[in-house]
């Protein structure tokens, strides 16, 4: 083998890795927004785990971003330990197709279908394909697949150019040499996992084994072992994924890296038991890639088959290993994992879950706010300041996790949403920022013993009614994404304006007759122009999903048309919610 040689084959490897990535996260990106319903349908049962577990693998081409995605659900409380069990035995089923599709390299045969199968034949014409879908193709879907489509091709001619490299190495005596050592068990498996820990990907360390296998020089006796050996070192990026998670998080890793051993252990001693009964006559016999693809999945199934029974065990041993500490508080789980950000798809809906509680509970720390102008109570005043300091760091933490989630390659829909939760956690955050100003107010009237008169109570128990509306409407349109209920908003909010400017007017005849004192009447005053912002944010929010699902971001153009505009729809709710929030 010459320098030349050795030249060709790393450049062969670096294609096939990257090929291999490339696509992966093509596939994943276009499997994105299913993997939300997929997750959706999770249970506690093993099985339907392992199921799952197997199709996401598939799909996106690589367990260890299955296994690494699995301990982000975990450390993000999406997901409990138990359910992660399952899929990570599915996992490492899933992951036997890639081997599947390289053993197409080694095709041999003259007919012409058995020529189209091969490499050199149907990857040129993906290339093609997939350039033109890439480069041309206006929709992201296109793209997307024209992604995938060149990263399978890159992946196949790595491939290719790889087996060609090495294909002298089967006259040179050392190669030869090196592969009788793997014929020993342990060695073996240690090679198997050092290549696959190095590379991070047990997909690409069979690749490898199966280019090397067309050599001729690598047995049977060789490959199993190495092959066993692939499953543990896969189990490095999910230990490394881990570092600094969550108790639970650092289990799930725990339960990919027993699973492998165990799994190993057993294989290894059921084939060179059997071996030591029956002597094998295949053990010295030269190995194809499709009989490293049919190992390589018998051995994965062995596994799973043997430890599913075993699940809760499995568990056990775990939390044996990571215990719970005496007297320990419970664990913190962080708001958002930056693990999730490998797979944005499910990183958005946690996004979009955080969001619609945070929706939620700046409409609930508004009403407390507004029933402590009734009655004044410590201990609900405390409730406010604490949702208000949460907010913020909600918005802290939610804001900055979008804008790196907005860098990643995420797809269109998932890049609307994820401009709408960016301009939606700020309104709510500045509503719980009114609810205290609320809080404040009602804390002044009762250190100084001041009181609304009956009829301003009325006055605000109006205008309170009508902004308790107008929250439940911004923040369920929100949460479900009803457009037509955010349409609702907008003629609220001129009613609620209105309602204010009638407010203020009343107001100042009432100082001019003398029959409201001038501290009673600042705090009044800074209360209705409180409630007024809080509608505004309403407006904000319920505004960009409208223009949003009208494929338009300019709200204003929006607001401007349904007010200036003969929108039937839109005068005849503000006409009713002026009947029914108007004061007489």
């Amino acid at each position: 083998m010459t320098v030349f040689d050795f030249i060709t084959m790393m450049g062969g490897l670096a294609l096939f890795l990257f090929g291999m990535s490339f696509m992966g996260q093509s596939l994943e990106k276009a499997a994105g927004n299913k993997l939300k319903t997929i997750l959706s349908k999770l249970t506690s049962s093993p099985f339907l785990g392992m199921l799952v577990g197997a199709g996401v693998t598939a799909v996106i081409q690589s367990s260890s971003a299955t296994t690494v995605m699995v301990v982000g659900f975990v450390n993000s409380g999406i997901m409990k330990l138990r359910q992660a069990i399952g899929l990570i035995m599915g996992a490492n089923i899933g992951t036997t197709i890639t081997a599947w599709i390289l053993s197409l390299s080694g095709l041999d045969g003259s007919a012409w279908y058995i020529q189209m199968l091969k490499p050199s034949t149907f990857t040129p014409i993906l290339g093609v394909i997939g350039a033109a879908l890439y480069m041309f193709g206006k929709r992201d879907k296109r793209k997307t697949i024209g992604a995938v489509l060149l990263g399978f091709a890159v992946l196949m001619f790595g491939m290719d150019t790889m087996s060609d490299a090495v294909a002298q190495l089967k006259d040179m005596p050392a190669f030869t040499n090196i592969l009788l050592l793997f014929s020993n068990p342990i060695l073996g498996v240690l090679a198997g996992a050092v290549l696959t820990a190095v590379i991070q990907s047990s997909s690409a360390s069979v690749g490898i084994l199966q280019a090397l296998s067309l050599t001729g020089a690598v047995t049977f006796g060789s490959a199993i072992p190495i092959i066993m050996g692939q499953n543990i070192g896969t189990c490095v990026t999910a230990l490394l994924s881990c570092i600094g998670a969550s108790k639970n998080a650092r289990r799930t890793a725990m339960v990919h890296l027993y699973f492998n051993i165990i799994g190993t252990l057993a294989g290894m001693a059921l084939f060179y038991g059997a071996n030591s009964f029956f002597r094998f006559g295949f053990v010295d016999a030269a190995i194809d890639p499709l009989w490293i693809a049919i190992i390589h999945s018998i051995f994965n199934l062995f596994c799973t088959v043997l430890l599913m029974p075993f699940s809760a065990q499995l568990e056990k041993l775990v939390c044996l290993t990571i215990p719970d500490k005496a007297n320990e508080e419970d664990e913190q789980l962080e708001i958002l994992d930056p693990r999730l950000l490998s797979t944005p798809a499910i990183a958005v809906e946690r996004c979009r879950r955080l969001t619609c509680r945070m929706a939620r509970m700046a409409q609930q720390n508004f009403t407390l706010a507004m029933e402590q102008l009734d009655q004044y109570n410590e201990k609900t005043a405390a409730q406010i300041e604490e949702k208000e300091e949460m907010a913020d760091q909600y918005e802290d933490q939610l804001g900055s996790y979008l804008v790196a989630l907005a860098s990643k390659p995420i797809s269109a829909a998932d890049g609307r949403e994820v401009s709408r939760l960016l301009h939606a956690i700020g309104d709510f955050e500045r509503i719980c920022d009114h609810s205290v100003s609320i809080l404040k107010s009602a804390q002044e009237m009762k250190e100084k013993g001041l009181h609304f008169s009956p009829f301003a109570q009325k006055r605000l128990k109006n205008i309170r009614e009508a902004l308790l509306e107008i929250l439940e409407l911004t923040v369920s349109s929100f949460t479900t994404q009803d457009i037509d209920q955010a349409k609702l908003v907008e003629p609220l909010e001129e009613v609620v304006d209105d309602l204010q400017l009638q407010m203020k007017a009343e107001h100042v005849e009432r100082l001019q007759r003398g029959e409201c004192t001038i501290e009673l009447g600042f705090i009044y005053s800074d209360l209705l122009t409180v409630l007024e912002r809080v509608s505004d944010h309403c407006s904000n929010i319920a505004a960009y999903q409208i223009g949003q699902a009208q494929h338009s971001f300019d709200t204003h153009a929006y607001l401007n048309s349904v007010k200036t505009g003969n929108d039937e729809e839109f005068i005849r709710q503000y006409q009713a919610y002026q009947k029914k929030y108007m004061a007489q």
